[in-house]
């Protein structure tokens, strides 16, 4: 690699770094650790490094010392493991200072994981950002060690989504008319669009999703992964989306996806497709609290990480959009200590459950008519065959009031308000 290349690439991205428009995340990063963030694209990793770098100059670093270097860039095509050294000669004809080394999607260089642990072993401050979960395969993070901390990094949650829109959301503005109206617009727009940082900057927030859809699909996983039956792969993600708030099995996607393309499909294939959409940080899932441990691997509730990208599959669908919004704020948080609880013994069907916080939660459109007893009964139920659950919650898109059901408290709330609540918002230690 010609050195003059790379000088030109770090100094540009000096220029790109000092204009980038930053606001606040609900990340805090030790500034004596190593870090590699993953997650889906155009998440805000590269944004975040950006913010570390500003940050590193802030408190005294001369921009020689910011090393960083994008593997998007076109002028690195044919960049090799053998090339990784020259980043440091760069850096050394840069500085006499120490060096900080930003990789950016590095995970476009096959053995990146080599230079990345030369690097920590020989004290540099690395950032490390990739967008698929590849990069974390147990062989490679074996080969990193201890010597990195491995963060997912999420699209905007509410809290980072209003502050980026302006809108003042303290306590105090929660009980303010006006300014708690604005909160309610910011909610209606989060729903339908998601948290895609770049979705506040295009007004065509459809056109502006789409294309990162299909560049997740195509560049993050049907081309990494060689998936040959593209087709099957594009009808699987249409599927799940058709899942959602339901729980379903391979062995069903499997037999939806033959019916209609009338090829044969195996349930192995489908286990590895969305093992694919899962490892792009396209979706999540969510298990059985109760069931056996076979049926709670095979058989979860799928959701995608981004209500905007989920909302490319839909039409008029609110309510599936409000039960997908909850899960990512509670999965972000709790990550694998979430669950869904079903029986059709005891007749339950609970939406969402945390056991650390005896928490169970429900999620309704509206809480009337047969939705009352729905979502009220599955409570109650519950209560007869758990006494250690404390609080009770149904999220609705605008209703808010206290049911009071068999002994049971039920607290219905907005889904702005579960999204404030401390129930799932961050403190800024919960992301360290």
């Amino acid at each position: 690699m010609e050195h003059q290349i790379l000088r030109h690439i770090i100094t540009e991205q000096h220029r790109v770094i000092k204009n980038a428009v930053i606001f606040p995340r609900d990340y805090e990063f030790d500034p004596k650790a190593n870090y590699v963030l993953v997650g889906l694209r155009r998440a805000g990793k590269s944004t975040l490094l950006y913010k570390i770098a500003r940050d590193l100059v802030k408190n005294g670093v001369d921009w020689s010392q910011i090393i960083y270097v994008n593997f998007e860039d076109e002028r690195l095509n044919g960049f090799s493991l053998a090339d990784f050294d020259d980043i440091l000669g760069v850096a050394g004809e840069l500085t006499d200072k120490e060096p900080y080394i930003f990789l950016d999607e590095v995970q476009n260089i096959d053995g990146w994981e080599k230079f990345a642990r030369r690097l920590a072993d020989q004290k540099y401050r690395v950032y490390i950002t990739g967008s698929n979960a590849k990069m974390l395969e147990w062989n490679i993070v074996e080969r990193l060690g201890a010597r990195y901390f491995i963060k997912t990094i999420y699209p905007y949650n509410f809290n980072e989504f209003l502050t980026a829109k302006g809108i003042d959301h303290t306590t105090n503005e929660l009980y303010d008319t006006l300014l708690s109206g604005r909160i309610v617009r910011g909610a209606a727009d989060y729903l339908s669009h998601g948290g895609l940082p770049e979705t506040l900057i295009y007004s065509d927030h459809r056109d502006y999703l789409e294309s990162i859809y299909q560049k997740i699909l195509l560049g993050d996983i049907i081309a990494r992964n060689d998936i040959r039956n593209q087709e099957a792969f594009r009808l699987l993600i249409n599927k799940i989306a058709e899942t959602i708030m339901h729980d379903v099995s391979y062995r069903n996607l499997a037999k939806s996806i033959r019916s209609v393309l009338n090829k044969k499909v195996s349930t192995e294939t489908v286990i590895n497709y969305i093992s694919f959409a899962k490892s792009a940080f396209l979706l999540f899932d969510v298990k059985d609290y109760v069931s056996k441990f076979t049926d709670k691997n095979t058989t979860p509730k799928y959701y995608f990480i981004d209500n905007g990208i989920l909302n490319l599959f839909l039409l008029n669908k609110a309510s599936v959009l409000l039960e997908n919004l909850v899960a990512i704020a509670l999965y972000e948080k709790y990550q694998d200590h979430l669950f869904y609880l079903k029986s059709s013994k005891t007749k339950i069907d609970i939406d969402f459950y945390l056991p650390e916080k005896k928490t169970a939660i429900q999620v309704a459109f509206s809480v009337s008519d047969h939705a009352y007893e729905r979502e009220v009964g599955n409570l109650v139920r519950l209560t007869k065959n758990d006494d250690s659950i404390e609080r009770f919650i149904i999220v609705t898109s605008e209703e808010e009031k206290t049911i009071e059901e068999d002994g049971v408290k039920v607290e219905v709330m907005p889904l702005y308000k579960l999204l404030l609540d401390d129930l799932v918002a961050f403190d800024i230690t919960d992301k360290k």
